[in-house]
């Protein structure tokens, strides 16, 4: 069944190349974050280390719990073919576009940056694989391309940056009593 050890394996990185989705868990002493991420946006880079390119959205925990030193768990599972599911415990490192190192782990994914929000670096210190028997088949379709249309859009007018600003560091959900004051 379920295996527990330090870095990834040659079998876990192939895996990993051939999902169509993975999850990002984080936690930084607030609410648990928990995001299903699309696209091609995941690179292996050696055995301890992935990349992820994080394209903006309407909240930002994951920057939010880079920044406070959070703990991240990235999760794979097979939908199709042998079940299978691998988790990756991590610790990130946001890479923001003025960051010296940003166009050299963009050149990576081959796409331009611009409408990118910023890239995370995550250093492995563990991972387990399980079995996934329960999870089930699921036959993928497409992409669902409408983010990206977004932000293209919104870094062709010039006001990209301005939302990443706006939205860098989301309300905590423990502050619902005075953001539903501010709905009022």
């Amino acid at each position: 069944m379920g295996k527990q050890y330090k870095a990834l394996t040659g079998k876990d990185i192939d895996f990993i190349k051939q999902q169509k989705l993975f999850y990002i868990a984080s936690c930084s002493g607030q609410e648990v974050n928990l995001s299903p991420k699309g696209y091609d946006s995941i690179r292996v880079l050696d055995k301890s280390t992935l990349l992820y390119l994080d394209f903006p959205g309407s909240g930002s925990r994951t920057y939010r719990d880079a920044m406070a030193g959070g703990e991240f768990t990235l999760v794979f599972n097979a939908f199709t073919g042998p079940p299978m599911i691998l988790r990756v415990f991590c610790k990130a490192e946001a890479l923001e576009k003025d960051d010296t190192r940003f166009e050299g782990y963009l050149s990576h994914f081959g796409i331009d940056g611009s409408y990118i929000r910023q890239l995370f670096v995550f250093d492995v210190y563990a991972v387990e694989s399980s079995c996934g028997m329960s999870v089930p088949h699921m036959k993928y379709e497409k992409e669902r391309n409408s983010l990206k249309k977004w932000a293209k859009n919104l870094a062709e007018d010039g006001s990209l940056q301005n939302y990443i600003d706006d939205h860098k560091v989301p309300p905590s959900l423990q502050d619902l009593d005075t953001i539903d004051e501010t709905l009022s």
